[in-house]
């Protein structure tokens, strides 16, 4: 076999002779498979390996076959680490991150493939695997970076892709920064764009450019299995002298040597370039200054051969005014301004980050392995009330996209603006040239100069951020863009036959999700019953089996720094960041060290009883709880949520009106005094459910809900910790020693105390399924979750303005961990009882075997337009 490091298998053949003579390990597993006359062997005693490393690159495939995606391993078993293939049948393993670095598995069956298109070439293929829940050794066998391989097993592909897409540069081929060089520039050599233009078809060699780029493209990937390239990458950026602005586009090998040094406003001296015409489908920024001229028909490509580019980056201290280069400038906006902007008007952006969610895929197309990811986040920046709400896609920056975090500020460049309907919240989404900064990445960059930059950081100065992180959250089920107010909006273009999903293809849909794949689907059904469960019941189990929900100041309070010292050391090197040195890729910003002037407040958590499982088995009843009479109720002080009275927050805040929606004058007063049939305290059921319940064909149990489903308040000290574990899983394993080992229960809930299952049943009365909906109301952050946007959904928004209510009631400790089903629910869900409706279902995989599945909206089908249609 032929391994980039030898020596290091000769070690590990030592180590596990030295081990007690021929000790049961990877090496004599492997050695026992060469030997064998099958070059095949099933384990007798499966083998306990630790996943170290897990690294994706392109498969062969037939011509036009869609892109498939082959995995190398790196395992450890105590003694040594070791490269292997995953056989491509167990790739499934992989894609619902099951198989991921730091898990613990028995190695069953192996074998070992040569390659017959080279000589002495071959690699040990992972045939059977079992997972172990036993503690990892990733520790004992974790190679060091330098000695981890970067070349594939298999087939001829030289280099890894990043593990869950295909935008992110990966690896250490990515040469993190070049140095700018000192370099002559002969003026009197040089020529123009603008000349180029013109003379472009009648030269073959052109003369010395020398240009400052002003808008920098993600890479792409145009990979494909019967093409035999190295580095199949290419960037757009857009580059400007003094006669206009051009795309220049920087192809294959060259990507990972420059892609990385070529920043927004870095200033090029190009020689041996090619011209040739502009593809005709790419997409162009929109530049700061409107009065450029734009040179479109022509781009520059920058190519390892043929003829082989030139560059030279000039350091900005030596760029003379004399040279003409134009500035960089930008078209920042105010979130005051962002409500008159039309759609797809481009505009930059700063805020402080108040919320950012989990980083989750969407796929590219049907059936495809390749997937955008994205994640959600809010910032503020003082001149409205309302925040930015910004789709991020990602932007070939992982050293950005993932160390986004609440509290820091937060720089979008080429966003573009997005809303269907103009009552609806208007929200931003990257665009193929967005650039996004963070702290770390804010010195040195052109932005900095900018007046609303500079008016956002005195804003920023005059600010409590004590006050501010009390707002924070991160992570969670996050329900945004909300669907439009009709289904007839909501399939857009497409015909309504390719938007409806029938209700029994749920669990092929939930099967084929990926991990982190957020899919929204359409199903018609009848809502049968409703179910509210408490908090006990839904946040997953800390260790020990206890379902908690702690206050992180309890049982994270063991550092003796304050979260108040966190926070405005935090501020300060926010605000440093515009002046100090910048990142380069890869590179974080050390922390300071923190003053201790106060400890960390412990407070006694809140322990609720377990009294169900989901996930197909039988759930405790809710009729066991108690409910409330208008006397306890006005004791509770509930009775102050009437309809049309405002509603304040614990911190005197108000409440968006949307979370007063009541059907009657007394809000939610009326909770009934006596059960109803087919109704307890906690729940409700309609007759046609009780009639068709035992005579379903298959029934569906989604309604279970995980911790990661929970947005939780943002705690400072413990950002790194919160970032882990809303981001991705890694590629490579992080040592032990490295990471603090917490559980996510710790940390505090931002919304409700439960949330409520619904039961939809097929229209055809022979397929049913458990969804759950989750009240997104947060008390510190009334803004965040947008509910004004669900008002005309009667039965949604009772159930969201209940939970509100619960909060109000629930923050000075008036309330247990139950709230019955007010009447106003039970009067929105008898209102559906047996008609057939639409409902929006968003559904994620969580990784393992942990899928959640969330109703978003429901439609009527008595809807103009709809009926016919359905």
């Amino acid at each position: 076999m032929q391994d980039p490091t030898p020596e290091r298998a000769e070690e590990s053949r030592a180590a596990a002779s030295a081990e007690g003579g021929g000790a049961f390990c990877l090496q004599r597993v492997f050695d026992d498979v060469q030997r064998s006359s099958q070059l095949s062997a099933a384990l007798s005693e499966p083998l306990a390996v630790t996943v170290v490393a897990v690294e994706r690159y392109l498969a062969q495939a037939p011509p036009a076959a869609p892109r498939q995606y082959w995995y190398d391993l790196t395992l450890a078993d105590g003694v040594g680490w070791y490269r292997c293939h995953l056989a491509p049948r167990l790739n499934g393993l992989v894609q619902r991150a099951r198989l991921r670095p730091g898990t613990r598995h028995r190695l069953t069956r192996c074998s070992f493939r040569y390659d017959e298109r080279r000589l002495n070439r071959g690699f040990f293929c992972l045939e059977g695997l079992e997972r172990d829940g036993g503690p990892g050794t990733a520790a004992a066998g974790t190679p060091p970076d330098g000695h981890r391989p970067h070349q594939p097993l298999r087939g001829n592909n030289r280099h890894y892709l990043p593990l869950w897409n295909n935008e992110d540069p990966y690896g250490d081929v990515w040469v993190r920064d070049r140095p700018p060089v000192q370099v002559d520039v002969d003026v009197s050599k040089l020529t123009n764009l603008g000349h180029l233009e013109m003379t472009w078809r009648s030269r073959v060699h052109f003369h010395p450019l020398l240009v400052r780029i002003l808008h920098k493209s993600r890479l792409k990937y145009y990979g494909k299995p019967e093409k035999k390239m190295d580095m199949p990458y290419q960037a757009y950026f857009e580059v400007a002298d003094g006669s206009g602005m051009m795309s220049m586009v920087l192809w294959n090998s060259l990507c990972p040597e420059w892609y990385h040094s070529m920043k927004v406003g870095t200033v090029l001296l190009l020689a041996k370039y090619a011209i040739k015409s502009s593809y005709p489908f790419k997409t162009h920024p929109t530049p700061g200054d409107s009065q450029m001229k734009r040179f479109a028909t022509i781009e520059i490509c920058l190519n390892v051969r043929d003829p082989p580019t030139e560059i030279s980056i000039i350091p900005e201290e030596m760029v003379k005014p004399e040279w003409g280069l134009p500035e960089v400038k930008y078209r920042f906006i105010t979130r005051s301004e962002l409500d008159a902007l039309p759609r797809n008007h481009s505009c930059d952006v700063i805020g402080l980050v108040t919320f950012v969610g989990r980083a989750e895929r969407a796929r590219k197309r049907e059936h495809s392995e390749d997937f955008w990811l994205y994640r959600w986040a809010h910032a503020i920046d003082g001149t409205s009330d309302q925040p930015f709400v910004l789709e991020l896609f990602a932007t070939s920056q992982p050293d950005v996209f993932e160390h986004i975090h609440p509290m820091t500020y937060l720089v979008c460049t080429q966003m573009r603006v997005m809303t269907e309907n103009p009552s609806r919240t208007v929200y931003l989404t990257t665009s193929n040239e967005s650039q996004i900064f963070i702290k770390g990445w804010h010195k040195g960059q052109p932005y900095t100069k900018d007046a609303k930059v500079k008016n956002f950081i005195q804003w920023m100065e005059s600010q409590s951020e004590a006050d501010q992180i009390k707002k924070t959250v991160i992570g969670g089920y996050y329900p945004f863009p909300r669907p439009p107010d009709s289904f007839l909006k909501y399939c857009k273009n497409n015909e309504v036959e390719s938007v409806l999903k029938p209700i029994g293809e749920i669990g092929k849909e939930i099967e084929d999700l990926h991990y982190r794949e957020h899919k929204r689907i359409a199903v018609q059904g009848i809502i049968s019953a409703i179910r509210y469960i408490s908090c006990g019941n839904a946040a997953g189990e800390a260790p020990g089996g206890d379902l908690v929900q702690k206050d992180t100041s309890q049982s994270l309070g063991s550092s003796s720094v304050s979260k108040e010292d966190c926070v405005d050391q935090g501020k300060h090197e926010e605000i440093q960041s515009f002046l100090g040195p910048p990142c380069t890729p890869g590179e974080h910003q050390p922390q300071a060290p923190l003053s201790k002037r106060s400890s960390v407040k412990r407070r006694t958590p809140h322990r609720y009883r377990r009294d169900a499982e989901q996930g197909g088995t039988s759930v405790t009843p809710v009729s066991s709880h108690p409910y409330f009479t208008r006397t306890v109720r006005r004791k509770l002080g509930l009775d102050e949520y009437q309809h049309g009275h405002s509603v304040q927050d614990k911190n005197g805040q108000a409440v968006s009106d949307s979370l007063q929606y009541c059907t009657d004058q007394e809000g939610v007063n009326n909770i009934a005094e006596t059960e109803e049939p087919g109704r307890t305290c906690g729940s409700w059921q309609s007759d046609l459910w009780a009639q068709v319940k035992d005579k379903l064909m298959n029934y569906f149990h989604h309604s279970k809900i995980f911790p990661e489903s929970i947005p939780r308040k943002f705690d400072y000290v413990h950002k790194d910790l919160l970032m882990q574990q809303y981001n991705l899983h890694a590629a490579v394993h992080q040592p032990i020693e490295a990471r603090i080992d917490k559980n996510i229960n710790e940390f505090k809930s931002a919304i409700g105390l439960g949330y409520y299952e619904v039961t939809v049943l097929g229209i055809n009365h022979d397929i049913a399924i458990d969804v759950a909906f989750l009240p997104l109301f947060c008390p510190d952050n009334p803004h965040l979750f947008q509910l004004e946007d669900i008002q005309n959904d009667t039965l949604l928004s009772c159930m969201s303005c209940i939970s509100a209510c619960q909060q109000k009631a629930t923050s000075s400790g008036r309330l247990g961990d139950t709230f019955p089903l007010s009447d106003e629910i039970v009067k929105a869900a008898k209102e559906l009882d047996g008609k057939h409706v639409i409902c929006i279902l968003d559904m994620c995989h969580l990784g393992d075997d942990k899928v959640e599945v969330f109703l978003n909206k429901v439609y009527k089908t008595v809807e103009p337009g709809v009926l016919d249609s359905v």
